[in-house]
């Protein structure tokens, strides 16, 4: 940095890690052209059209790769079929060719404060790739109708066309639901389903843990830090994209097709005795939260614990996530009646290269969140925070862990007095270094903070 060659919060987790902040030459040059000279459909023929369908896509207004989108069917007996679309990436890119070798090697959009680093060039990803309100746009659809207790009763899966009818926030959606807009049938339908789901699925021992979380945004050296309220919107969406792995997943499995599978063991939790003696909320999620063994993914399907699924593989961010895209097109050759791209051992080489890659990359995310969440604290050490006691990490010394009620941080604290889970505290930042990775608290009354 004193050299000039680094700016000041430079990240080296990143340059550790060895992320591609660029792309080349090579791949921009195939890139340009592709748009107006793509290649061959090969599911031309086949592609179910589903342009009639009003389709709502719902991100944050930030979001520049719309990959799913939903809508509802009335179907002649008077059922609802839920459609899921999903952005078909596939459709710009051949097995093996530059673009697809490029995403292999990134496996994942990486999301930092400062700005992603995207699998696919922006002018793709955000483009011809993505589902573009008004747009017609190629997807693979999955078509789901739901029981009365919320489980999968049929399914279908067809490549398709659609045409995005409403690019849609998290807030608007927020405001539909609330206000029961009947011209938008469709959502309240979408809302009524979710929650339908959610219930299915606790009723299979899903395990909810709900913690707080937040968004690190960094611009023009500006840091903020805003805490992600729950909201029927997110909850929807999360449902639909739950429903969507679990049918890809089936029919993989029906079909035995190796595909990305995700599985999670059965976790050994608290007795129910022993948890009710904890706070209710965030201290109670945390003592679960840290029972739950990481998922794991296999060519074999497996159980999922936590989402009380049988079978479950990721395959709604296939422009964000390779092991998705390894889902179409292994789904999609299927539906063809091609030969699968991937077998078995091919697809066990190639699982263990992107989990290594993925892995890093959600390591270098977590690093650099936390990074500009000291940053954050540090230029506010002013400021007095109310922190609730989560757990201990070495109780005989005083070492435990804060969640930062107002900011959704949690972050660790000796402290010099007795506390109880779930007490209280009021903060102010001591000391805060990002770039030693350093932060010390004080505990104040309000006649003893700082005031400047």
């Amino acid at each position: 940095m004193q050299l000039g060659v680094w700016s000041v919060h430079e990240n080296l987790h990143a340059r550790r890690a060895k992320l591609p902040s660029r792309f080349s030459a090579k791949v921009l040059d195939v890139v340009h052209p592709l748009a107006k000279n793509p290649p061959p459909d090969p599911d031309g023929e086949n592609r179910l059209d589903l342009t009639h369908l009003k389709l709502y896509t719902i991100d944050d207004e930030s979001t520049r790769e719309i990959d799913d989108g939903l809508s509802i069917e009335i179907l002649e007996d008077g059922r609802e079929k839920i459609w899921v679309h999903i952005a078909d990436p596939t459709r710009w890119l051949t097995l093996g060719d530059t673009l697809d070798l490029e995403a292999r090697r990134r496996v994942t959009t990486v999301y930092l404060p400062t700005g992603s680093i995207p699998m696919f060039p922006f002018e793709l990803a955000s483009g011809p790739m993505s589902l573009v309100q008004g747009q017609q746009c190629c997807a693979l659809s999955v078509g789901s109708v739901l029981d009365d207790d919320g489980a999968v009763d049929s399914y279908e899966i067809h490549p398709s066309t659609v045409k995005p009818t409403y690019r849609l926030t998290y807030d608007d959606v927020d405001e539909m639901l609330q206000l029961g807009i009947t011209a938008e049938s469709e959502l309240q339908s979408l809302g009524k389903w979710s929650k339908l789901r959610e219930q299915w699925r606790r009723t299979q021992g899903a395990i909810v843990i709900d913690m707080p979380e937040s968004s690190i945004k960094v611009k023009d050296d500006d840091v903020s830090v805003e805490l992600l309220e729950d909201s029927n919107s997110r909850y929807l969406v999360a449902e639909m994209m739950i429903l969507t792995g679990e049918v890809a997943a089936r029919y993989g499995q029906s079909h035995q097709i190796p595909l990305p599978f995700r599985a999670q063991p059965q976790p050994e939790l608290p007795p129910e005795e022993e948890l009710l003696l904890l706070p209710p909320g965030p201290v109670r999620a945390c003592a679960l939260r840290r029972c739950m063994p990481r998922s794991e993914t296999t060519i074999s399907p497996g159980r999922h614990a936590s989402l009380a699924l049988d079978f479950y593989t990721q395959a709604t961010s296939p422009i964000r996530r390779y092991n998705d895209l390894i889902t179409h097109f292994q789904i999609k050759a299927h539906l063809r009646g091609d030969e699968l791209p991937f077998s078995r051992e091919a697809m066990q080489e190639l699982l263990q290269m992107t989990g290594t890659t993925a892995y890093e990359s959600v390591l270098v995310e977590r690093q650099t969140n936390r990074y500009w969440a000291l940053e954050y604290l540090r230029r506010h050490s002013d400021e007095v925070w109310t922190a609730l006691m989560l757990r201990w990490i070495r109780e005989d010394e005083g070492f435990g862990s804060i969640l930062i009620e107002d900011l959704g941080l949690e972050l660790t604290m000796r402290f010099k007095r007795d506390v109880e889970l779930g007490d209280r505290l009021n903060l102010q930042v001591a000391y805060a270094d990002p770039r030693q990775d350093a932060i010390q608290f004080q505990e104040v009354t309000p006649e003893t903070a700082t005031i400047t």
